[in-house]
């Protein structure tokens, strides 16, 4: 059966009608119970789009976009919600993760760093900081990594096989203009586009700072900043790169790097 183009099926969507809104519901509520994931919401179209200011000429400058099932997406905003109302009630995600959460930007990562800054300079101290941007962190998010996250959290029942089944066998192919490719197969990583994607980064990624315990740090997603401060330079280079040790091998050891 040849599925539904993405657009007139988003567009089939904003024009139903109460009793096929109750209809979809139901369907909706016995993937969730009966923890069956239609095949076809498994697949992503990858478009590309280019990184402002970047040179269009140079493939790596293009951002990858999965095109998904728009009832896909529909279920997934449902279950997003849910899972970002428990995170957030049970303070899961690091206070130090400015990205995608409500009443936060990166105002707030910028302001943090000012007033350390202010503050080592009204005590006439040094402060060094170092800045990271992981890349392709998406692509090479470790699934399992993920949902060992959600698990240790004590989230159980339908949500983490709901999770597994919307992370498994996942495939794409990548649409160029009217032309398409093959399929490939998605081993690892999460479908960038995706909202429940960017909640289960940010969840997984957050986790980095308890293991950097001896400087200051911030998050916005994948974006990272450390700090260190204090009178001696020697001291504050060691300590620092400590900890870039340290973050390197947590990146090595969750396939982030």
């Amino acid at each position: 059966m040849t599925p539904v183009p993405v657009q007139m099926e988003s567009h089939i969507l904003r024009h139903l009608n109460t009793a096929s809104l109750s209809n979809l519901l139901l369907l909706f509520n016995r993937i969730w119970t009966e923890q069956e994931y239609p095949s076809q919401w498994h697949e992503a179209i990858v478009i590309r789009i280019l990184k402002p200011g970047k040179d269009s000429s140079n493939p790596l400058n293009y951002r990858p976009i999965a095109l998904t099932s728009c009832l896909c997406k529909t279920l997934e905003r449902m279950v997003n919600a849910r899972l970002v109302f428990e995170l957030e009630k049970q303070g899961c995600i690091s206070p130090l993760q400015s990205g995608f959460r409500r009443g936060r930007s990166t105002f707030d990562n910028l302001v943090l760093l000012e007033t350390q800054i202010r503050n080592a300079f009204v005590k006439r101290n040094h402060l060094v900081s170092v800045f990271f941007d992981i890349e392709k962190a998406y692509d090479r998010a470790w699934r399992y990594g993920i949902l060992s996250t959600v698990f240790n959290f004590g989230f159980r029942g339908n949500l983490p096989i709901f999770l597994k089944n919307f992370l498994s066998y996942r495939t794409f192919r990548v649409r160029v203009g009217n032309f398409y490719s093959n399929y490939f197969i998605q081993a690892e990583g999460v479908p960038q586009g995706s909202v429940l994607s960017v909640t289960l980064f940010i969840l997984h990624l957050s986790q980095i700072l308890n293991h950097l315990p001896s400087v200051r740090g911030s998050l916005y997603v994948d974006d990272l900043q450390i700090s260190c401060e204090g009178s001696n330079m020697h001291l504050i280079e060691r300590q620092l790169q400590n900890a870039v040790n340290k973050l390197i091998a947590w990146c090595n050891g969750h396939t982030i790097c």
